[in-house]
């Protein structure tokens, strides 16, 4: 069973930068992020499936870079150019089949992490 350590988060002024990073204990076919604003569902924001293409949802697309390194066990987020709206709960994923953007196919997830942004 994967284990997923998310770290990284914080405070921050808009238009500041922030990287997560989440670190896996084993392979999984897909690796993603989701965050969750107070009072509204868990978004997925980027996902990496095992051939290593990343995709954005439309929200964050141009501002957040995901990563994987060359082990496939660490997925990172860089997050540039920070909007108030970016404000929540960050979450690493895994999945051991394809990638998917609803949070409910998820049943690997990492602690959370906080990031604000005034």
């Amino acid at each position: 069973h994967v284990q997923l350590v998310e770290s990284g988060g914080g405070s921050v002024q808009a238009g500041g930068s922030l990287r997560l990073s989440c670190v896996a204990s084993g392979n999984t076919k897909c690796m993603a992020w989701f965050r969750q604003a107070p009072g509204k569902e868990r978004e997925g924001i980027a996902n990496v499936d095992m051939a290593g293409k990343i995709f954005y949802a439309q929200s964050v697309k141009g501002r957040f870079t995901a990563s994987k390194d060359k082990v496939e066990t660490t997925w990172q987020l860089q997050m540039n150019s920070l909007k108030p709206d970016d404000t929540g709960m960050y979450y690493c994923a895994a999945r051991p089949s394809r990638c998917d953007w609803s949070a409910y196919q998820y049943s690997t997830w990492g602690q959370g992490t906080q990031v604000t942004v005034s």
